[in-house]
């Protein structure tokens, strides 16, 4: 693989980077540690300024290049957060933090951007200045947001901002983008059902039955998928928790259901909207009782410009080859607070190839640290392409 050189001479530093964050996973805003270590390295390879608690524990480093003429300001992002999970992976380097585990790969995000950090401010081969980013919260804390809200984008005038993220089953060291919708939206539904409670054997027809308007409301979401959103545009609505009733024989007053909607459109995400709480409120009002629907939108589509997703696969080209370069990714149902960073500014968000005998948020997931130069000098390449020094 035609990574840089020097960039391939980090890949045993970029590792021990990972596997000290890995044995010290911290959650969502949480992330002290590893942000403290983050700032400390990017003032150690000479960062011209280095922030601290931008989007209450984010940490942002400028890099000025040798040029300034092009006045052109691009963002790397990464994401430092891990996740409630028990690990089972058996790396040597394995969580020391029990019930915490790097189960996305967020600790290798980071070092690669930190070695990417480390080989521009040295080098500063280009025209104008990169921001590294470096996020926490993105496992549904939308630290993405916070960075933003911020003031992110304002404060160092960032124009472009890029993103990348691991991907287990594509091969490993090959790229995937494509312009437009790369990952959905995740949004939250949370519904309480109201019925009459009553004896469940004795007395049912005296009861309102907040089970069975429950199990029909399940049923009827679903029809909102099939009947009302276009077949050639995607939508995902499942219901994942049911909570009612504590015995056997008692029919509940009350039921609470949360679940989740996943869309690639967001004029489809509107309609889905709508038609969740008209189908949760007729279908409890069909059977007697009632149902509030209230609809959260988490995190929206993560859509990439076209322009610099053109850029960016061109980027990857150069790093991996034309042959292990996918432009046209078919685009996936998990959720991405880079999302809101593409909403701030344009920009595109990669996937790179981890090779099998992974799965993200899965106790045994394990990082590929091949990858690791691959990642740092797609983000080197980023910054001289997009702002040439010659």
């Amino acid at each position: 693989m035609p990574v840089i050189n020097s960039i391939a001479a980090l890949s045993d530093e970029m590792a021990a980077w990972r596997h000290d964050f890995h044995e010290h996973p911290e959650l969502l805003y949480e992330v002290h540690r590893t942000a403290g270590i983050v700032a400390d390295k990017l003032r150690a390879f000479g960062c011209d300024e280095v922030v601290t608690g931008i989007g209450r524990t984010g940490v942002v480093g400028v890099i000025r290049g040798r040029k300034s003429a092009s006045g052109r300001t691009i963002g790397l992002r990464a994401d430092m957060d891990a996740l409630p999970i028990e690990e089972t992976s058996g790396v040597p380097y394995a969580s020391k933090t029990p019930g915490l585990m790097h189960a996305c790969g967020h600790d290798g995000h980071t070092a690669m951007l930190l070695g990417a950090a480390k080989y521009l401010a040295e080098t500063r081969n280009f025209d104008g200045t990169v921001i590294v980013i470096f996020q926490p919260a993105e496992e549904g804390g939308a630290g993405g947001k916070a960075m933003v809200d911020d003031g992110l984008m304002t404060r160092w005038g960032i124009q472009e901002v890029y993103g990348m993220h691991n991907m287990p089953g594509v091969p490993e060291g090959h790229f995937e983008i494509s312009p437009g919708a790369m990952l959905a939206s995740a949004d939250a539904i949370h519904i309480k059902v109201t019925g009459k409670g009553g004896h469940g054997g004795a007395g049912p027809h005296r009861a309102i039955d907040s089970i069975l308007i429950a199990s029909q409301i399940v049923n009827a979401l679903q029809s909102i998928v099939a009947r009302n959103v276009d077949p050639l545009k995607s939508a995902v609505i499942s219901i994942c928790a049911i909570h009612g009733g504590t015995t056997f024989n008692v029919i509940p007053e009350t039921v609470e259901m949360l679940g989740t909607v996943r869309t690639l459109d967001p004029e489809i995400r509107d309609l889905v909207e709508k038609r969740i709480v008209e189908v949760c409120e007729a279908t409890a009002r069909a059977y007697g009782g009632s149902a509030e629907a209230i609809y959260e939108r988490k995190y929206p589509v993560t859509m990439n410009h076209a322009a610099q997703a053109a850029f960016a696969a061109d980027v990857a080209r150069e790093v991996a080859g034309n042959e292990r370069v996918n432009d046209r990714a078919i685009p996936l149902m998990g959720g991405e607070d880079f999302a809101f960073m593409l909403e701030a500014r344009p920009g595109a968000f990669v996937f790179l190839g981890m090779g099998p005998g992974n799965e993200c948020h899965h106790p045994g997931y394990r990082f590929n640290d091949n990858i690791l130069s691959a990642g740092a000098s797609y983000w080197v390449k980023l910054a001289e392409k997009s702002m040439p020094a010659n």
